[in-house]
This record gives structure tokens, C-alpha cells and sequence, in this order.
């Protein structure tokens, strides 16, 4: 290794999960953590864990694991806790979400009824098709993340944990655009103080979170980070960040078949995505307010990774649709229909379509235990702000306002991967390989 390298703490002690939210996504996540330990089942779809990272030339045939490469912390030091708006324990929770089966459930159970949620911060009036019984009450939002902060405390002590990050894997909330409160930290304190309507519950969460010193990342499409306020206060407390809203499903697949199509220089005329879901996302997504917050989320995508601005004759205008349809005998098990009309050589048009049969969750878990481990090593590492090169698993990246966000996989992935040669002092692979023939 090269003497470049980023000085990186060591991965000692334990390391807490908080999770906001202990739906089907976090239950199926904890489960999964708790039946690898036991060996019942692999960490398939986890980076951290299967992914290995190539070293140097081809020739020299270094590919070692990325948790070889880098100090990630291991899946025994992981202690998990939740917030959530319904007093189940992850057993009884998962056992609800009807992700995994019940064979397995019951396998883990001491586990997993050892997880109680804490009180949640909820407001009904950001997402409006869930009602909640377990949840804190306060005079104000202030208040509100002070009670946040004491349970990261709380959490802290009990766990015996070194260390902690907040992920949040709860509902999506009603569409809201930047507002004056959220241009710096004073006003945002302010705002906290008056209970601005302009600040829903996932903003209290992630300001406790920073407070306390601690990494955030968003799972959901909320607006949440993408603030000045709470970017300044990211940067004041040195602390890394990163969002939006999983990639999974559908939009995992339109980033792996839009830059197939623009590399081989294929017109796109229109793109008509509709799911039908039946777990809470669904009923929460019934709700047009909180559609509209997932329709920004997903739209976006192609428009980045197309550029019409730079490919008219093949992308100018094309019509993109996206419908999300709840239907309750789905439960967690999403069906996305997909049909392109692109067109090659000389406009002659084709046809492509798509039937993904997926499980949210599935999809979901190896992303947030990335994620964990992932923000845990920037802290370690003094990396702090936005994380871009975890764009890799967000449907909306969050970039600096003067970027546009990656959307490409592919160089999703680059990124990524390079930014972890760096941290150890390693090249950068560019993939040019022409040394080897002259």
C-alpha cells in the first residue's frame, strides 16, 4: 500500500444501527444480519460483504474482498435499535411485513423480540395515510429532537456501542420544496422553535442525528438532507451524509438499461414505468402528496443519464411516465412493467419490455447494511458533507447545487471503487490499458 493513504481509525467496538422506521425494509435487514451470523443464509446483494475490488494491472492479480481492503467494521459489532410509530418488536414487525418466512423467522426470534421501536416523532400531516399509536409527545419540534437526542444517548449507553450511524427507512412524506427556514442553520433552529410547518419529521431526526455528531443517511425521497441548513450543520460537526431514497426496483433497472442504450447510441421515444406493491410504501404512495415526492425521485433518472441537451436527435422530448398502484394482495412483493419504444438506424422502431417480479426488501436490506458500514468508514476516515460516491445506492444522489448527480451504474460503481483505492493509497483504475500493448 502507498504511503498516500487516508489515515483511517480503527473499526473498534461496537457499532450501532439506528433505523427510523422498523417496517419491512429494516426488519428484513436485521434478519438478514442476525441469520448470516448463524450461518443460515448469505449476504447476497452486499458490496461490503461478496464485493471484491481489483488492485493494480490485470496483470499483477490483486482482487481482494472490499472488507480485505478497507476496516470496515465486521457484522458482530452490529447492535441495532428503531424508532417507530407502532409498538411491535422486530419480530412481530416482520412477521407483519410478510417478507421472510416464518421458518426462518422463528429461527431468530430471541433476536429479533429483543428489538423493541422507541417512541417515533411522527406527524400525519407529512404522511398522510398512516395514523401512529407509539409516538412522542411534545410543545414543540425543539422539544421533539431534544427527546430524539436523549434516546441516541440512551441507545448509546445501553448498547455499549463506540459508535453509531441513523438510517432512515420510513415512509415517504409529502412533497416539499426549499423553503427560507431551511437556508441556514439559525433559521432552521428558529423554525424548530415556532414548529415550522416547513419541517417534517425527517428533518428532526436528521438534525438530532448530526447534533450528536453522527452519520445520516436518507432512504427515502424526502427533502430531508438536501438543505442548506442541515448541510451547513453536516460540515460544522464534521459529519458524513448521503441520500436519496433506495435504489431498487425499477429505477435499479432503468440505471442498467439506459446506459446500455445511450453506449450503443439508441434513440428512446418514450419510457412507461407502473408497479403494483401492496406493503405500507404502497398504501403510503396512495396518497398523491407523497407520490408526487416519489415521482420527482424517480423521474429524474433518465433525463441525467440521457443528457437530451447533448443527444437531441435520439432523446429531445422522449415521454416518460411512471405509475405506482397499490394493491394489497402483493404485500411486500412489487411488480414493475416497464415498455420502451427506442429506435436504431435511420429512426426504424423497436420495442423492449420489461416484467420485474422483485422484493422491495430483498433489494432493499444489503443496501442499508452497506450503507452502515460504509458511513461508519468515512467518519472513521474524516470524510464528511455529501457523500457522492455513495450514489450507488440512491435513486436521487445528493450532489453539491452547482453538480448534476450521477445516475449511471456503471460509473456509480467507478466512482465508488475509487474512491476506496484512494482512501488506501491505491491507483486509480482507468480502464485505458494501452501499456499493455506498446
Amino acid at each position: 500500500m502507498s504511503s498516500k493513504g487516508v489515515n483511517i481509525q480503527p473499526a473498534e467496538g461496537g457499532l450501532g444501527v439506528l433505523l427510523i422506521g422498523l417496517g419491512a425494509v429494516s426488519t428484513t435487514f436485521i434478519a438478514g444480519v442476525e441469520a448470516v451470523r448463524k450461518g443460515l443464509g448469505k449476504p447476497i446483494g452486499s458490496l461490503t460483504q461478496m464485493g471484491t475490488i481489483r488492485l493494480g494491472k490485470r496483470t499483477e492479480g490483486r482482487v481482494p474482498k472490499i472488507k480485505e481492503l478497507v476496516p470496515l467494521a465486521e457484522l458482530g459489532q452490529l447492535r441495532f435499535g428503531a424508532w417507530d410509530i407502532f409498538d411491535e418488536n422486530a419480530f412481530e414487525a416482520a412477521i407483519t411485513a410478510g417478507v421472510l418466512q416464518k421458518e426462518l423467522l422463528n429461527q431468530l426470534k430471541p433476536e429479533l423480540e429483543a428489538i423493541r421501536p422507541m417512541k417515533a416523532v411522527f406527524d400525519s400531516r407529512y404522511v398522510k395515510k398512516l395514523q401512529g399509536t407509539h409516538v412522542k409527545q411534545a410543545a414543540s419540534k425543539w422539544q421533539q429532537v431534544e427527546q430524539l437526542r436523549e434516546d441516541i444517548r440512551e441507545f448509546q449507553k445501553k448498547s455499549r456501542v463506540a459508535r453509531l450511524v441513523v438510517i432512515w427507512c420510513g415512509s415517504t412524506e409529502i412533497f416539499i420544496r426549499p423553503q427560507p427556514v431551511h437556508e441556514s442553520l439559525k433559521s432552521f433552529e428558529e423554525g424548530l422553535r415556532r414548529n415550522d410547518e416547513n419541517i417534517p419529521s425527517s428533518m428532526l431526526y436528521a438534525y438530532a442525528a448530526l447534533k450528536e455528531g453522527i452519520p445520516f443517511a436518507n432512504g427515502a425521497p424526502n427533502l430531508t438532507l438536501e438543505i442548506p441548513a442541515l448541510l451547513e450543520l453536516a460540515r460544522e460537526n464534521r459529519v458524513p451524509v448521503c441520500g436519496k431514497d433506495f435504489k431498487t426496483g425499477q429505477t435499479l433497472l432503468k440505471t442498467i438499461i439506459a446506459p446500455g442504450l445511450k453506449a450503443r447510441l439508441l434513440g428512446l421515444s418514450g419510457w412507461f414505468s407502473t408497479n403494483i406493491l401492496g406493503n405500507r410504501d404502497g398504501e403510503v404512495l396512495n396518497d398523491p402528496d407523497s407520490f408526487k415526492t416519489k415521482e420527482e425521485s424517480k423521474l429524474s433518472v433518465l433525463h441525467h443519464i440521457l443528457q437530451p441537451h447533448i443527444y437531441p436527435d435520439l432523446y429531445q422530448n422522449f415521454h416518460h411516465l411512471v405509475r405506482i398502484n397499490y394493491y394489497p394482495p402483493r404485500g411486500d412483493n412489487k411488480e414493475g412493467w416497464d415498455n420502451l419504444d427506442i429506435f436504431g438506424w435511420l429512426g426504424y422502431p423497436m420495442e423492449i419490455k420489461i416484467d420485474f417480479l422483485c422484493r422491495d426488501s430483498i433489494l432493499a436490506a444489503p443496501l442499508v447494511l452497506d450503507l452502515a458500514l460504509f458511513l461508519d468508514l468515512a467518519r472513521r476516515a474524516d470524510m464528511y458533507g455529501i457523500q457522492e460516491w455513495l450514489s450507488f445506492y440512491f435513486k436521487s444522489p445528493m450532489t453539491l447545487p452547482e453538480l448534476y448527480p450521477e445516475h449511471d451504474l456503471f460509473i456509480q460503481l467507478m466512482k465508488l471503487k475509487n474512491t476506496l483505492r484512494y482512501l488506501r493509497g491505491e491507483e486509480q483504475i482507468t480502464h485505458l490499458g494501452l501499456d499493455y500493448y506498446q
